[in-house]
Parts: C-alpha cells; sequence; structure tokens
C-alpha cells in the first residue's frame, strides 16, 4: 500500500511539474509586448526566441506612373473580362501602369446590374458624368476629370486615351517611353499637325499625353468651348490651338493595324496593335505576344 501511495504521489508531481511548464512558456508570451515576431520561447526560458531576421524591403520607386484609360461602353462586359486577362499575363518593370476602364452613365438596368458586380469584385472602372455616344464629349470628360480624381502622390506622369480594340505591350511601351519627355508631350501613331483645321490625329488607335497637358485640357477655355467633335482629332486641335505638345513623338510602325493571324503579321518590339474588334483577333494577338510560349499548337 505505501509503494501505491508513493506511486501516486510521483504521479501527481509529474503532472504539476509538466504543467508549470506549459503555463510558463505562456506567461512570457503574453507579457511580450512584439510576440508577433517570435515563435513560444524555449521551455524553461522567458527570453524570446526569433524566428527570423525580418527586414521590410522597400520597393525600388518606378521611373514613371502611368495610367492606361481604355474607354469602352458598359455592355461589353466579356470585353473587359478579356483585357483583364491579357494584361494579366503582362510581367512589367520600371513603371507604375495602372489600366481603367472608363465608362459614361450607367443607365440600363441589366448593365447597372453588371457593372456593380464588376466593381465589387475589381477597382478597375471610372464611372464619368456623361452620355455614352460617339463623339459627344466622352474624350473631353476623361481628360478633364483625371486632375480631379488622382491629386498628390496619386497623380500620374503620362495617360493614355485608347479604346477597348487596342492592345498594348507594356514593357515596349515603357522601354520607349525612358528617353521621352515627360512635359508637353504627345505620343503616338502619326502628329496631329498635318491640317491647321482638321488635323489628322491618331486615327482611334490610342495616345499618350503627360500630366500637364491633361492639367491643361481640364483648364484650358479652348478645350471647354469646344469639347464636341470627332474625338481624336479634336485633341489635336485642341493641343494646336493651343500651341501645345510641343514634344511630339510619332511611333509607326511599332504601333500598327491589325493585319492577320500569322506570325509575319506582328513585328518585333511592337507597342500597339489597333482594330482587334472580334475576340479571335485579340485571341491570336494573345498567342503570339502573351501566350506563345505557354500555348502548344
Amino acid at each position: 500500500m505505501k509503494h501505491s501511495s508513493s506511486q501516486t504521489r510521483s504521479s501527481s508531481y509529474l503532472h504539476l511539474l509538466l504543467l508549470l511548464l506549459l503555463i510558463l512558456p505562456l506567461i512570457c508570451l503574453f507579457s511580450n509586448p512584439s510576440v508577433h515576431l517570435y515563435l513560444i520561447p524555449a521551455l524553461g526560458s522567458c527570453q524570446p526566441v526569433k524566428f527570423t531576421e525580418t527586414r521590410e524591403l522597400t520597393p525600388p520607386k518606378p521611373t514613371f506612373r502611368l495610367l492606361m484609360g481604355i474607354l469602352t461602353l458598359p455592355s461589353r462586359f466579356e470585353r473587359r473580362s478579356l483585357i483583364r486577362l491579357a494584361y494579366s499575363n503582362q510581367q512589367i518593370t520600371g513603371a507604375h501602369v495602372d489600366i481603367r476602364f472608363i465608362l459614361c452613365n450607367v443607365t440600363k438596368e441589366d448593365e447597372i446590374t453588371l457593372v456593380s458586380l464588376e466593381m465589387m469584385q475589381y477597382v478597375d472602372i471610372i464611372i464619368l458624368n456623361c452620355t455614352e455616344s460617339m463623339n459627344s464629349g466622352k474624350t473631353y470628360t476623361y481628360f478633364s476629370s483625371l486632375p480631379i480624381l488622382f491629386t498628390g502622390e496619386d497623380k500620374y506622369d503620362y495617360a493614355t486615351k485608347s479604346d477597348d480594340d487596342t492592345y498594348f505591350i507594356l514593357n515596349n511601351l515603357i522601354k520607349s517611353l525612358e528617353d521621352k519627355s515627360r512635359h508637353d508631350m504627345y505620343y503616338g501613331a502619326g502628329f496631329p499637325f498635318n491640317e491647321k483645321d482638321s488635323p489628322q490625329f491618331m486615327l482611334g488607335m490610342g495616345y499618350l499625353l503627360s500630366w500637364d497637358l491633361i492639367e491643361w485640357i481640364a483648364e484650358s477655355e479652348i478645350t471647354r468651348s469646344e469639347p464636341v467633335g470627332p474625338e481624336d482629332m479634336l485633341t489635336g486641335k485642341w493641343l494646336n490651338m493651343g500651341n501645345k505638345a510641343r514634344n511630339r513623338y510619332n511611333m509607326i510602325p511599332a504601333m500598327y493595324d491589325y493585319k492577320g493571324p500569322e506570325l509575319g503579321d506582328f513585328i518585333p518590339g511592337t507597342i500597339a496593335v489597333h482594330q482587334l474588334k472580334e475576340t479571335t483577333r485579340w485571341l491570336n494577338t494573345l498567342k503570339y505576344f502573351n501566350m506563345k510560349d505557354r500555348i502548344r499548337t
């Protein structure tokens, strides 16, 4: 009986010891204000044990900030989904690029539902106070709204205007901008000064303006007095009337219209492909640029 009693006491002492050993680390844990940096301390010690040396690495500052504005219609949900997928497969370096879909007021009930669901999922849609109609001032509303929407550190160095049938190869675009001016600058296909009354300007392919020109569009009486008209040509007319965009860069032939699905229809160093009106054209273009190493034919 004594032997049994001794075993019971020994067992109780062992349980008590184990309990103390378990409680001790918890005491150390809750008394440590930097607990998120450490593991639970080693048994029998209140000194924290570092899991690893953690250093916050500051990402390199981008060379410039670029807003890609894609003018589209509320009904083109499938096209926006395709464009999101296309750009998500581009790994860019050297610049900060934001892609935004630009809509006017959404008025149809089914489109309100669709766009609302998109906006709950993504943060890439901007709705402007305008009416969706060809050449009815959407481009003016887009440019003149940007300085209000993006201020301070959110300002960009450049902003593009294109439609949803143009695809940019972002790294080629970024590289081509490295030696370009950041001020009073127009960048696109062709120059907007061929004819003073009706200058040939961009032909709808897409173009880029420096941020100071966008601020000028937002403030100028020239643009405010003539916001409606053939929109890409109208932008050229504004710049000519205001003696603006003294730095003009013609990116032809790196920006061109879609020619066909063959390899020879695309060129090395492409910056933008235009006239992607049908999904098949988008897929042929993506197969060549984004996915040629991932899709087996």
